[in-house]
């Protein structure tokens, strides 16, 4: 078979179907090839047990921008919004964190906290500003890409000299500093060290967690919401808005190849040996599989592939799903509270405590946890009367000394249950069904090279001008024909469809000077 198409995407993550959408929106013919038999991603929703369904990787939607929602007439229907963070105490006096206000904690902090997040706000605008654009290149004399960086200049400007300063001072900095600076309560700070580190192979004393903090902040000022139906509801309302735009979706395809003729891109081939022809293609896969396993290193200089190799792309977080025949019982919480998210840091150094062993290779003997019970305020992803659990646990590094295997993957259920189990003592008398995802196990299934859901860590050297690496921070890559739309590209992870959004707005501009 061979068909010939204006562009092709490569994976139907939110991401690719973002781009697909809005390329068909402008009157190309656009087909995606999704390797699963499930559109969506990471951002999926499919059943773990008989009858027991949750997001299988993202589970939070917190991200996803206005102006994406907008122009593809995304409308998810929300199970809740507005989730507080419960930050877990043993002795039940929790910590209750919502967008702008904190509870159980002392006046001061109360205070604090408040002036905290206004502060925080204000800086995450700055970044706010320069998502949903494509990143400015350095160094050069285009008028637009030097108009951007007078805009972003602008931006920082318009802070006010004090707080110009103040950004520019934090921005790199780590965020146990400025919690051990602003707060007394212990919860406090553990729960905000958590934000800024979830995902990432970082510790709250490591350069850069202020930066992933306002990036998280960034998305949507903080506010969390549980998509009824799962994170893959939303997957589908995109890939709907695509197909609506004229797209083609074909799922079970996994692309193995990129054809490369006479130094630029011709098109793909599948593994069922299917050719597809066209002159853009358009990667959501992470950068290191595109340019080392789609297309291969001998077609792009040497220089560039050491950048791509030496990306730091490598996933510290597993995923926990558990299938229970009720919730369980949390000292201080009543039914409603587990709707929310609860999260288990019990400070900073327990934060920092539990990152130090996967710097060699290990997993967190008192890992931190965020956990969600989407069944409470969604029941279509459980029986009656029967609940899930889905949590985020850190720290598993995908390279664990001895590997993966049964054994090691039980050992570390075990430390998590363990660690649960303090907050939630009969925790495991309630289990029905389990099923643990490593970073290797999210690298298998959904296709990203080391496990990370980023697709390569959010670092002031991997962010903005620079990501995925130099050369390569515009969208198009250093292959005639060959773009990225996904994670790896600007501005990150998270379900925004900010990338995917931006490199479809970028390659209909090109287009339109040629």
């Amino acid at each position: 078979m061979t068909d010939r198409y204006d562009a092709i995407v490569i994976g139907a993550g939110h991401n690719g179907l973002v781009c697909a959408a809005m390329l068909a929106k402008a009157g190309n013919s656009v087909l995606v090839l999704e390797a699963n038999d499930q559109v969506g991603g990471a951002a999926i929703t499919r059943e773990f047990s008989d009858g027991f369904s949750v997001s299988a990787c993202a589970h939070l939607l917190y991200q996803l921008q206005p102006e994406v929602a907008k122009e593809l007439g995304l409308s998810p229907t929300l199970a809740k919004d507005d989730l507080l963070t419960i930050a877990l105490a043993e002795d039940g006096r929790h910590v209750r964190i919502g967008a702008g206000e904190v509870s159980g904690v002392g006046e001061e902090d109360i205070e604090q906290y408040a002036r905290f997040r206004k502060r925080m706000r204000r800086f995450a605008r700055v970044l706010r500003g320069v998502i949903n654009k494509r990143p400015p290149r350095l160094g050069t004399r285009d008028w637009k890409d030097l108009a951007a960086l007078a805009r972003l200049g602008f931006d920082i400007r318009t802070l006010g000299k004090n707080d110009m300063r103040e950004f520019l001072r934090v921005i790199g900095m780590n965020i146990h500093d400025e919690v051990t600076e602003r707060f007394t309560d212990p919860l406090l700070r553990g729960a905000v060290c958590l934000d800024a580190v979830l995902g990432t192979h970082l510790g709250p004393r490591s350069p850069n967690t202020i930066m992933t903090y306002l990036y998280r902040m960034a998305g949507n000022r903080g506010r969390m919401a549980i998509p009824r139906g799962g994170m893959g509801m939303v997957s589908a309302l995109i890939a709907q808005a695509a197909r609506k735009a004229g797209a083609t979706i074909v799922s079970g395809a996994p692309v193995t190849r990129v054809i490369v003729d006479n130094g630029r891109v011709g098109g793909v081939e599948t593994a069922d040996g299917d050719v597809f022809e066209s002159h853009k293609v358009i990667s959501s896969a992470d950068p290191k599989r595109t340019v080392m396993n789609l297309v291969g290193a001998r077609h792009f200089e040497t220089t560039f592939v050491k950048r791509i190799h030496h990306l730091r792309s490598k996933g510290n977080a597993a995923k926990l799903h558990l299938a229970l025949d009720d919730l369980p019982s949390i000292n201080g919480l009543d039914a409603s509270d587990f709707g929310h998210r609860l999260v288990i840091a019990p400070d900073e150094h327990y934060v920092e405590r539990a990152f130090n062993p996967a710097k060699y290779g290990e997993c967190s003997a008192e890992p931190v946890i965020e956990m969600t019970f989407p069944s409470v305020f969604d029941e279509s992803l459980a029986p009656d009367g029967k609940h899930v659990m889905s949590a985020v646990v850190q720290y598993a590094p995908y390279d664990l000394k001895g590997g993966w295997d049964h054994d090691a993957k039980q050992a570390f259920f075990e430390v998590v249950l363990t660690t649960i189990a303090k907050y939630a003592p009969d925790i495991g008398a309630r289990i029905v069904a389990s099923e643990l995802s490593t970073p290797a196990d999210i690298e298998n299934q959904f296709h990203i090279t080391g496990g990370h859901w980023h697709h390569g860590e959010l670092t002031l050297d991997q962010f903005l001008f620079v990501r995925p690496v130099s050369g390569a921070s515009q969208y198009a890559m250093p292959l005639d024909g060959l773009w990225l739309c996904g994670a790896g590209a600007h501005p990150g992870g998270g379900v925004s469809g900010a990338a995917g959004r931006n490199a479809a707005r970028t390659i209909i501009e090109r287009e339109k000077l040629r």
